[in-house]
C-alpha cells in the first residue's frame, strides 16, 4: 500500500540545493527498473500546525528548483523503513516544480 501526503494548504520551500543521491560507496542510486538517477531535494514544509525540514527523492533529471522557491509537489508518498533497530520515514515524489500563481496564499 502506498502512503500519500496531501499537501494542500501547505508552503513547501526549498531549503537546499538538489544533489545526487548516493550509495555507502558514493555512487549515485538509480531507479530500479528504469535506470533512472536518484536526486535529493532538502525542503522546508510549512503548515498551521508549524514547520517541518524533509528530504523528498525524485527520479530522473535534476529538479530545476532553486533555495528559497516555493514548489509544487507532485505525488508525495511517504514510505516508512526500519533497519538495524533504526526506523524513520523516507519521502518520495515524481516531480519538484516551481510553483506558479498566487504562491504565497494559503
Amino acid at each position: 500500500m502506498k502512503l500519500y501526503v496531501d499537501t494542500t494548504g501547505k508552503q513547501v520551500t526549498v531549503s537546499k540545493a538538489s544533489e545526487p543521491k548516493n550509495d555507502q560507496n558514493g555512487n549515485q542510486r538509480s531507479e530500479k527498473g528504469t535506470g533512472r538517477l536518484m536526486w535529493a531535494t532538502q525542503v522546508f514544509v510549512l503548515d498551521e500546525t508549524g514547520g517541518e525540514v524533509i528530504s523528498i527523492t525524485t527520479a530522473g533529471e535534476r529538479p530545476d528548483v532553486t533555495v528559497g522557491q516555493l514548489v509544487a509537489v507532485e505525488q508525495l508518498e511517504a514510505i516508512p523503513w526500519a533497519t538495524n533497530g533504526r526506523n524513520g520515514v523516507a519521502f518520495r515524489a515524481i516531480s519538484l516544480k516551481p510553483k506558479t500563481g498566487n504562491s504565497a496564499a494559503k
